[in-house]
């Protein structure tokens, strides 16, 4: 039964760093824009323009 004193302000300090990720996590806006993030994915950003991609071509290597 002692063990039920320990283990409730193991408890508590868990349930407070929880909520302190949270508010954390909303004040830093990981929230604000969700569907950007979804969409995001499908979209591949290493694309070359083709002008780019004849100047890379040329180079010696």
């Amino acid at each position: 039964m002692s063990i039920i004193y320990v283990l409730i302000p193991i408890a508590m300090l868990f349930v407070l760093i929880a909520v302190g990720i949270f508010f954390w996590a909303v004040k830093s806006e990981q929230f604000d824009d969700l569907d950007r993030q979804s969409v995001s994915i499908l979209f591949d950003d290493d694309i070359k323009k083709p002008k780019e991609a004849a100047q890379d071509e040329s180079k010696p290597l």
